[in-house]
C-alpha cells in the first residue's frame, strides 16, 4: 500500500513506515500531523483525487526540524568587477508516516 501525499508545493510517494524530510512544517517534535492524499494504491486498486481524495489522509509524526547542506550562490558579471557570494541553507522537518487511510 502507498499514497501520494501533497505538503510544501511537492508530491511525495510514501508508504506505512517511511521517514522523509519536507519543507518546514509549525509542528513541535513528536507531535502529530496530517496530509492530504492525492492517490491511494492498495489490494482493491488505485483511486485518484480530484484534486484530493475525501476521507483519506496520511498521519505522520515529527521526528526532528533541522537545516540541509549549505548551498553556495556565486553571481559574476565578466569585465563589470561584479561579485557577489552568498551561503543557504533550506530548513526541513524529518516525519515518519504512521498511517495511510
Amino acid at each position: 500500500m502507498y499514497a501520494v501525499i501533497q505538503t510544501g508545493g511537492k508530491q511525495y510517494k510514501v508508504s506505512e513506515g517511511d521517514e522523509i524530510f519536507v519543507e518546514k512544517l509549525e509542528a513541535e517534535p513528536g507531535s502529530e500531523v496530517a496530509f492530504d492524499v492525492l492517490l491511494l494504491s492498495d489490494d482493491t486498486g488505485v483511486r485518484v483525487g480530484k484534486p484530493v481524495l475525501s476521507g483519506v489522509e496520511a498521519k505522520a509524526r515529527v521526528i526532528e526540524h533541522g537545516k540541509n547542506k549549505k548551498v553556495v550562490v556565486f553571481k559574476y558579471k565578466p569585465k563589470k568587477n561584479y561579485r557577489k557570494k552568498q551561503g543557504h541553507r533550506q530548513p526541513f522537518t524529518k516525519v515518519e508516516i504512521t498511517s495511510i487511510g
